[in-house]
């Protein structure tokens, strides 16, 4: 069988869970074989291992962490050429967007991102994307050359199937071009102890509803142990950070639970959060457009609704 290559997707080691799904995707297609980039291996061997990865192609020289991210889609051109893999997967993420292009740029070969499916076909490839805020299902193949494809966080259940991996040390000579753009400094996020907005299974968003008051939004989302999300409305007023607004020009979820709390649910909002697998909404407008999209609508002052939710929730906990 051929290989498929999956860029690891971790911090320090620590892997986040759209490896796992990358993973498992991969099996659909052929030899899942990981592509660790940077430091702690360590932390990531158990997980690459009990998900399925046959082998493990380690590239932990200070380059890929001293520079943004050319030097990565230099490591996996070479791998490409090398191993000719029936599929590159990739986290569908700003940075893995942009490895994603530059690869297919260097292999002369397609590229499909925000696939939410992909699966083996007599002529290679198939991947399905959710498109025009999730209105359409498109299925599509490429044609020329590895496919690279970034997979959208959440889409494919995480399945394991203990595998013990071959581990292989690469080194690549990474041109200046690549080089040319160094990191300089580096500062850790504030910690809020909730889930990533990309990868949580449950997202509570509050939107110009909250008039800018986030406190029920954020005490639902610690009850539900959730992330919290914001319209581009409430981004826009200063009322939260831009890093957690949902919606085209923000960040796309697909959890299994999306709570929009004050939130109208214009075209640019439903693009981002419409592929969520069960919606409920929470709006005094019974005539906002979000209504047309949930599978459960509250028509409520959320400042009532949400608070009364989280403390149902607390105490069947308790």
């Amino acid at each position: 069988m051929s290989e498929v290559l999956v860029l690891v997707d971790h911090v320090d080691g620590e892997v986040r869970k759209t490896t796992a799904e990358m993973l498992t995707a991969a099996r659909r297609l052929g030899e899942p074989s990981a592509v660790f980039v940077g430091q702690g291996y360590a932390a990531a061997q158990e997980s690459l291992a009990r998900h399925g990865a046959v082998k493990v192609y380690l590239a932990e020289e200070p380059v890929y962490a001293e520079h943004l991210v050319a030097p990565v889609a230099e490591l996996l051109a070479d791998l490409v050429g090398r191993t000719a893999p029936t599929a590159v997967l990739i986290a569908s993420s700003n940075d893995g967007k942009e490895i994603a292009g530059r690869l297919a740029i260097k292999t002369s070969s397609g590229v499909v991102t925000d696939a939410v499916d992909v699966q083996a076909t007599d002529g290679g490839v198939s991947t399905t994307q959710s498109v025009f805020a999730g209105s359409y299902t498109v299925t599509s193949q490429v044609t020329q050359g590895s496919p690279v494809i970034t997979v959208k966080p959440n889409s494919i259940t995480a399945e394991e199937a203990p595998a013990t991996p071959v581990e292989e040390s690469v080194t690549v000579q990474i041109s200046d071009v690549a080089r040319s753009a160094r990191i300089t400094a580096r500062a850790a996020k504030e910690q809020s102890g909730r889930p990533s907005l990309a990868e949580a299974a449950i997202v509570v968003s509050g939107g110009r509803g909250t008039g800018g008051d986030f406190g029920p939004v954020e005490t639902l989302a610690d009850a539900l142990g959730a992330a919290v999300g914001a319209s581009r409305a409430a981004v826009d007023a200063g009322w939260y950070p831009h890093s957690h607004q949902v919606g085209q020009t923000g960040v796309s979820v697909s959890p299994q639970l999306y709570v929009a709390a004050g939130i109208s649910g214009a075209i640019q909002h439903r693009a981002g959060m419409q592929t969520s697998k069960t919606i409920v909404a929470v709006n005094k407008d019974e005539e906002a457009p979000i209504f047309e999209l949930v599978d459960y609508g509250v028509v409520g002052d959320l400042f009532t609704v949400l608070p009364q939710a989280a403390e149902q929730i607390q105490s069947r906990k308790s």
